[in-house]
């Protein structure tokens, strides 16, 4: 079976899904997630489309994360709660982008031991993580994240503020209570 590279994430990871079954590419998505070098090119194609045939042809350069980021994307779309610690720890990655896909994947996959450590997201530099973290907390957080979720509704990025409102909205109803 051949997954067409230029077709689009979801697909990529569905057909990828279907030659290796989904646990198991979610499984080999683990060490992509925490930074070993992937040496399956047909699984970078998958989890990259045309963006990792750049990468195999000239490398990685300034932009090693790449293909953990899609490792993480894999996870929005495959999954086996095995993979659950790599993405906590992957929330503690040096690239911002990781971070941020790390954050989806447990707002996704509804990781609850992730919780604090969105919560320590919630002053990440950059806005596109604290959003994400947001979004999350609103999903697995508890009643002590309510109060990080308010303090970035002053945040200085107007996404960052909508998520966190929304998600002190999701938590309430989810928790069943006044935060």
């Amino acid at each position: 079976m051949t997954i067409p590279v230029d077709a689009s994430p979801g697909i990529r990871i569905r057909q990828a899904a279907a030659r290796y079954g989904g646990p198991d590419l979610a499984w080999m998505c683990v060490p992509v997630l925490l930074g070993s070098p992937v040496t399956d090119e047909d699984l970078l194609l998958c989890l990259g489309g045309p963006h990792a045939q750049m990468i195999i042809d000239r490398g990685v350069g300034d932009q090693p994360y790449w293909p953990q980021v899609w490792a993480a994307r894999a996870l929005l779309y495959v999954w086996d709660p095995a993979a659950g610690p790599a993405v906590v720890e992957a929330l503690a990655d040096r690239s911002w982008r990781v971070r941020e896909m790390a954050a989806k994947v447990c707002a996704k996959r509804e990781i609850g031991e992730a919780a604090d450590h969105l919560a320590a997201l919630a002053t990440d530099p950059t806005p596109r993580v604290r959003a994400a973290a947001a979004r999350a907390l609103g999903i697995v957080g508890e009643g002590e994240h309510a109060a990080v979720l308010r303090r970035l509704l002053d945040d200085v990025d107007h996404d960052v503020r909508m998520r966190a409102d929304q998600a002190l909205d999701r938590l309430t109803v989810r928790l069943d209570r006044v935060l």
